[in-house]
């Protein structure tokens, strides 16, 4: 005859019972589908599915994974995913265009001290000022979005005006070939793949553009739809309690953290590369600069209070 939980409670001792419990409560739970950029920032997702977050706060989740925010975006609003990170700039526009996004959770934040954004160009290119890139071809991974205004605000503080280069959208993983060979003046670029072009000197870094932004702001969060969260507040509460797990542990772990990544995208990882920081909140303060950021380059019409897009529960 099968025990019942009673029983198993008092077989067990409650430190192995306690996982028991959150699994089984997780099996109870209708399934929450999580879309994140095959990145580092939406990496968090994956952490707290690999090492036991989401069921330790009774959540059945369904991880997935998209190349481009935009398109984590389009499917939260389309319905065929529930929660989706992305960056602060493509949520932002998103809300300004009238889509009922809500943040939940905090995701990577951005720390000059690590420099996890820069402008590259080939090692033999004669640029190597903000004027010389004057109509010039820079690849971004992804235009109308953060990386955009970051490359905005750089050449706006150096003199050279925003619209006197031309900005085309190239995956980060061809960027270094795309400079060598000369199809492309310069490039935006983020680790991993950054580590691996800087530790073979297929580039050369002449800027830092997300500090044209601050030194210190929240780059990306997770979201979903303001009917979403109203259906379900619990999964709300959890989802961002295991975001808060997800991302102590990450900080705490990068070599961890990064093999899980590896499985999860594909991507080899250089050790040698910085890995992103994480936020435990989501703090209006750090996600004000994007805004203010975003409407000065005209990627929103007009900044808005940062806590306009926090979902506030009833």
């Amino acid at each position: 005859m099968k025990p019942s939980r009673r029983a198993l409670a008092l077989l067990l001792p409650a430190a192995a019972f306690a996982p028991l419990t959150g699994a089984l409560r997780a099996q109870e739970q209708p399934t929450v589908r999580v879309l994140a950029p095959s990145i580092d920032p939406g990496s968090q997702a994956f952490y707290a599915r690999d090492e036991g977050f989401f069921r330790r706060v009774g959540l059945n989740v369904e991880v997935s994974t998209q190349n481009t925010g935009a398109a984590v975006a389009a499917a939260v609003a389309g319905g065929a995913a529930d929660i989706g990170q992305s960056n602060l700039t493509s949520i932002a526009s998103a809300h300004e265009r009238g889509l009922p996004f809500v943040l939940i959770a905090g995701a990577n934040r951005f720390a000059w001290q690590q420099h996890q954004n820069v402008l590259a160009v080939a090692p033999n290119s004669p640029i190597r000022t903000a004027n010389d890139l004057i109509g010039k071809t820079i690849a971004l991974p992804g235009v109308k979005n953060i990386t955009e205004v970051a490359l905005d605000a750089w050449l706006d503080q150096r003199g050279v005006a925003p619209g006197s280069i031309k900005a085309i959208e190239l995956p980060m993983s061809s960027m270094a070939d795309a400079l060598n060979s000369g199809r492309i003046d310069a490039a935006e670029m983020t680790y991993p793949e950054l580590a691996d072009a800087l530790e073979k000197k297929t580039v050369r870094v002449i800027g830092y553009p997300f500090e044209a932004i601050a030194m210190e702001f929240l780059a990306g969060a997770w979201f979903t739809t303001a009917t979403w969260a109203k259906a379900h507040p619990d999964q709300v509460r959890a989802f961002a309690a295991a975001m808060t797990m997800s991302a102590d542990w990450a900080n705490k772990n990068p070599n961890l953290s990064a093999r899980i990544l590896e499985r999860a995208t594909g991507i080899p990882l250089n050790p040698h590369s910085p890995r992103v920081l994480f936020a435990r909140t989501l703090d209006p303060a750090a996600m004000q600069p994007v805004l203010d950021a975003s409407a000065k380059y005209g990627l929103l019409k007009a900044t808005f209070p940062a806590t306009d897009l926090i979902y506030r529960a009833p």
